[in-house]
């Protein structure tokens, strides 16, 4: 017996409408960044699986527990990307971007993949625009990259964002830290796997979400606390740039995000319309990484913005992004002399950048201005006998009912006019 294939278990899938919030959030963000001069790269959606084990950490729950890793025929270790700055850092160092002109700023987009328990706002498949700009330490980058991704988040019409922003300081300071971490923590009665994971990184511990675990860390040390001077004067630069870019934030002294390159500044947008899933995106400094890699030793800053969370945000806010019709204009062709001065009529319209649908199938009148309007267009465009004959077309506005006729030379300027 036949069975009914769907889409594997946590795969966020978009189809009609809804595709359209995807296709324009990523556009948004797109054009935030190209604005300030970030250009494309397009990544694999796998790689070699040692560039994420050496690149975001063995010990972090993407690489331990969330990876979906297989064989190739050629027994090579492949990996289907689960996070995209090793990715694009890989891809700097391969291609030599960083012996160019520095910081070297780009942005990338598409699908990613982690084998979590599926929850709304939490797949296995899931869709991220990013941004990274590699080659200089300087403050006032964190504060650009930083404003990228609030443009991009204001592009999309969203008010109710909040950013977080902390830092995780040097070497010295995170040392420091862990050790002072490491001793409140010992008095109380942890599960075995956040004792191991103490031992592995204490400070992805403040990274946990339970109730539980966030009683007890009301209490614990503020890395702020043991910050080095130099560490210090870092972090304060970098509020003071986003001071003078006049945005606002708040300074969270246990957002430390996920992954193992992390170091000084690191921020998240969080959206309190969302629930436990609030976070749309962060990022943060990755001094080391292209060293790591095998690249030259620079600074680097990035975030990933999840555009899944993103479509709930919108949501949340009642944007509307999905509700659009995917044409303004549906050319109506009557009888059969019309069915190819009909076609080449959509095609001119859609040269002048006016959205066109066709009625095909030859439809009657009655069929055919049901398919116009079920379309979701504003406008209905008849051509027939009679049109032909004059070189024009009856015009009917699917919302008030009135018609009107036009000349087909001036068409398109006339509908790109009411349309706009």
């Amino acid at each position: 017996m036949a069975t009914n294939l769907q889409a594997p278990k946590g795969v966020a899938e978009y189809v009609p409408p809804n595709s359209a919030a995807l296709l324009k959030i990523r556009d948004a963000l797109l054009e935030a960044s190209q604005l300030a001069g970030y250009q494309y790269v397009e990544l694999p959606v796998f790689e070699d699986t040692q560039l994420y084990v050496r690149g975001v950490g063995e010990a972090t729950d993407v690489v331990s527990k969330e990876m979906y890793t297989f064989e190739d025929r050629g027994g090579r270790s492949l990996t289907l990307r689960p996070e995209g700055t090793a990715g694009l850092v890989r891809s700097v160092i391969e291609h030599r971007l960083d012996r160019g002109a520095l910081p070297v700023k780009l942005s990338y987009t598409g699908p990613f993949f982690r084998a979590e328990r599926p929850q709304k706002g939490r797949y296995r498949q899931f869709y991220q625009f990013g941004v990274e700009a590699i080659g200089s330490q300087d403050p006032m980058l964190d504060a650009e990259v930083i404003s990228v991704a609030l443009a991009g988040i204001e592009a999309i019409g969203l008010k109710n964002c909040r950013l977080l922003v902390n830092t995780l300081g040097d070497a010295e300071s995170r040392e420091v830290y862990r050790e002072k971490l490491v001793e409140y923590l010992a008095d109380f009665d942890l599960d075995e796997a956040t004792q191991e994971r103490i031992k592995l990184n204490p400070l992805r511990v403040l990274d946990d979400k339970r109730p539980e675990m966030q009683e007890i860390l009301k209490e614990a040390p503020k890395l702020s606390e043991s910050l080095t001077p130099s560490a210090k004067e870092r972090f304060d630069q970098v509020l003071a740039s986003l001071d003078a870019l006049s945005i606002a934030y708040e300074v969270d002294d246990r957002l430390v995000r996920g992954l193992d390159y992390y170091v000084h500044t690191t921020f998240e947008f969080v959206h309190d319309g969302l629930g436990a899933q609030a976070a749309v995106g962060g990022g943060g400094r990755y001094d080391g990484l292209l060293a790591t890699l095998g690249g030259q030793d620079l600074g680097g800053i990035g975030f990933g913005m999840g555009i899944d969370r993103l479509i709930l945000a919108t949501e949340a806010e009642n944007l509307g992004l999905a509700d659009e019709s995917p044409v303004d204009v549906f050319v109506l062709p009557l009888g059969e002399e019309a069915v190819i001065p009909g076609m080449k009529l959509a095609q001119d319209l859609r040269s002048h950048e006016v959205a066109t649908g066709f009625a095909f199938d030859q439809r009657s009148v009655k069929s055919a201005m049901k398919s116009a309007d079920r379309s979701g267009a504003r406008f209905a465009v008849i051509i027939g006998e009679q049109e032909l004959a004059n070189s024009e077309v009856t015009v009917k506005d699917l919302r008030d009912g009135t018609q009107q006729n036009h000349s087909l030379d001036t068409l398109a300027t006339w509908l790109k006019g009411e349309i706009q």
